[in-house]
């Protein structure tokens, strides 16, 4: 798996672009195979800012580096769902373009948004796109405009953003634009009167590094050569007629000299890179740059102010002087704005400058320490599976699985919008169980439209094709085929006895029906499966930073040692069916050896017989919760546990404790949770919440398909 580094702007203007560039220059030079990933587009060079938005990061990444660079979201969609709270969905689809990237790489550059004057979500927006990539992070300052103090306020602010004290993943920061150390004044171009870029020279910039304990990963050295724009960029810029093109492709200014002087006191300043800005009507000043240029000087270029133009007879003294490249622009402005406008020219580079963004790169890379950040790639670090990435990697699997899930609730309308948004992502093939004219009226009131693949089944009208077989699946029980009849009049048990017999692939229902509704039929007509001596449920808790595994918190009252050591193998297989990596705590209200009891007790028996059974999987028990969850409480309960403090699947002890414990921790602390999902059946049935929202559906219904990609009996 490829190492993934998020660069975070500590402010704007920190030169975020050059800065990821130059990291991928860097680690490219060392040998590592590179990626490189812009969740959103954030620049002013785009395509389609909706539809299909390009980015100069993503462009010049593709251009000079032949990466393989999905195109980015558009800050606008970004932003518009953070301010309806769907951060959830967001990530869903930064995942979805993450997982177009390089797919070889060995580590990933993620840049970040850098927020603007403003800006209320794009903060949140880096630390969730972080989170959800389980990504480590350098951070990116730059001094310009800032004083010492200001910096390092700037710098531990942000540096507090992504600050995880259980897993603390910012790896360092490189410092941008700074100042030589005994240099009072750095221009951006010389001859007009800048302000100073910054007070913080290179040695104070250091120590604030030192003072918030981040690693320094690279000073990068203002540069002002490396912000030198071509006279095709002044001219665009400054929307200038062009009286001679010449070669304003190549040529740079590295200086500006505002000329109001006497011919004599300003010859000094004609030297290869001048941008000469001077009134049209100083036909002196042109003669004498002309003359410059026919000796040799390569100046940048002549700017002629006040829409004044050199007499026609001096324009062709000057044309042999034209011939050598020398670039001359007209502008309606007076000299006074034109300067002006000049001084305020965007210095990012245009998207066709891949000659000045090589020298940006080349100049960033030389200064990042390549080294250490290439150890850092090989340093293993504990694997999360962040809920976007767990619900992305979910319907995408889900979607592979191509299974047909059946909605015996075909009325309700919640289920309709989640059959309907099934069928529009290809999450699975629904039936929706209902009388047909019923379930269109249900849809048109929700302004619903139904997919073409939705099917609906009028119970009526199939009803008797199941009650011989449901009198010959129950014949144990002596049923009548009256009273099957009067049985199969429940949806439920129609759509059950319809998975029993192998027509659909997983069944979902409980949006208005109770759990033993739901449960009672599959447990009766589906069954166990070979092996399990009971069936039991998970719920998988998207906490902020991972999704865990809960289990039992909806079936089994008071299992015992037998049971709840098979419910934890359940739950386990659970975990790795779903991309987890199982390390499975055996909770009790004691760990180790340090209690006593009958509930205890329970739970020490439970995990011995589960490491019998399977000695391949990390189990440990009995282990409280906290230092289940918890490494600092881990290190001082169970310091020799191999769980402690690293569990990603929790099973509870009875009912009661792991019923109480999901609800309080999905709602006092505001996480989805998803399920329950039921284990241990031949096939895949599983029961909602009735409160269940239609995104809770709609997971249930992909959980459901994934889950029918392992079962395959049929009754």
């Amino acid at each position: 798996m490829a190492k993934v580094f998020f660069v975070a702007p500590a402010s704007a203007h920190v030169g975020l672009t050059s800065v990821c560039l130059g990291l991928l220059r860097a680690m490219d030079n060392v040998g590592l195979r590179v990626g490189f990933f812009k969740p959103f587009a954030q620049s002013a060079d785009t395509r389609d800012e909706d539809l299909h938005p390009s980015d100069r990061s993503v462009v010049f990444a593709r251009d000079l580096m032949s990466l393989h660079v999905p195109d980015p979201l558009s800050i606008k969609f970004g932003h518009d769902l953070m301010s309806r709270n769907k951060t959830g969905f967001l990530m869903e689809n930064v995942i979805g373009k993450f997982d177009e990237k390089e797919k070889d790489a060995d580590v990933v550059i993620v840049e970040g948004l850098v927020p603007a004057q403003g800006d209320d979500y794009s903060a949140s927006i880096n630390v969730s796109v972080a989170r959800t990539l389980n990504a480590e992070v350098i951070l990116v300052a730059s001094p310009e405009g800032l004083t010492a103090k200001e910096l390092e306020e700037t710098l531990d602010l942000t540096a507090r953003l992504f600050a995880d004290p259980s897993d603390p993943n910012i790896v360092g920061c490189v410092l941008n634009k700074i100042k030589p150390t005994g240099i009072h004044r750095v221009p951006k171009l010389e001859g007009l009167d800048y302000e100073e870029k910054s007070e913080v020279d290179d040695e104070q910039a250091t120590s604030i590094i030192d003072d918030i304990d981040v690693r320094l990963l690279g000073r990068i050295p203002w540069q002002p050569g490396l912000v030198a724009p071509r006279m095709s960029d002044v001219a665009n810029s400054l929307q200038a007629r062009v009286i001679n093109l010449g070669d304003s492709v190549h040529r740079r200014v590295l200086q500006v000299t505002v000329c109001a002087r006497t011919l004599p006191n300003m010859v000094d300043q004609l030297r290869p890179g001048a941008l000469i800005v001077t009134p049209g009507d100083r036909e002196d000043i042109v003669v004498a740059c002309c003359m410059a240029a026919l000796t040799g000087v390569p100046l940048a270029g002549l700017i002629l102010t006040g829409n004044l133009e050199p007499d026609s007879r001096t324009v062709k003294l000057c044309l042999p002087a034209f011939d050598t490249g020398l670039t001359v622009l007209s502008t309606p402005l007076d000299t006074y704005e034109t300067a002006n406008r000049l001084s305020r020219m965007d210095p990012e580079v245009p998207l066709d400058d891949l000659e000045r963004i090589e020298s940006v790169i080349t100049n960033v890379a030389t200064e990042i320490d390549s080294e250490w950040l290439a150890t850092r790639v090989k340093t293993e670090r504990k694997p999360r599976l962040s809920p976007a990435a767990f619900r992305y990697q979910l319907t995408k699997r889900a979607r592979e699985a191509g299974k047909t899930i059946i909605l015996p609730e075909g009325n309700e309308p919640r289920t309709i919008q989640a059959a309907c948004i099934c069928a529009e992502r290809k999450i699975a093939k629904c039936i929706l169980v209902g009388r047909e004219a019923e379930i269109r009226s249900v849809a048109a009131t929700q302004g619903v439209k139904l997919h073409e693949s939705i099917r609906i089944i009028d119970p009526d009208e199939v009803r008797h094709k199941y009650i011989a077989p449901m009198v010959k699946l129950r014949s144990h029980k002596n049923l009548t085929h009256q009273m099957v009849e009067a049985l199969l009049e429940d949806s439920v048990v129609l759509a059950t006895m319809m998975l029993a017999m192998g027509e659909v692939d997983g069944l979902v229902s409980g949006a208005v029906h109770t759990t033993a509704n739901t449960v009672r039929p599959a447990l009766q007509l589906i069954k166990a499966r070979p092996g399990c001596r009971t069936v039991s449920s998970v719920f998988f808790m998207c906490l902020p930073k991972q999704v865990v595994v809960y289990g039992d918190c909806a079936i089994n009252p008071d299992p015992t040692a037998e049971e709840l050591a098979d419910i934890a193998i359940q739950c386990a297989d659970s975990a790795s069916l779903f991309g987890i990596e199982p390390r499975i705590a055996m909770l009790s209200y004691s760990t180790g050896t340090s209690g006593t009891g009958s509930d205890v007790d329970k739970v020490r028996q439970a995990t011995k017989l589960a490491q019998e059974s399977r000695p391949d999987l990390l189990l440990d028990g009995p282990l409280q919760y906290d230092a289940a969850a918890i490494e600092d409480v881990a290190h001082k309960k169970a310091p020799n546990s191999p769980v402690a403090g690293k569990a990603t699947v929790f099973v509870f002890p009875d009912l009661n404790t792991g019923n109480t414990t999901y609800k309080a921790v999905q709602r006092s602390a505001n996480v989805i949770s998803m399920g329950p999902m039921l284990q241990g059946l031949k096939k895949p049935v599983n029961d909602l919440s009735r409160g269940a929202l239609v995104e809770d559906i709609v997971f249930t219904i992909a959980l459901t398909a994934v889950q029918a990609t392992q079962n395959t009996d049929v009754l």
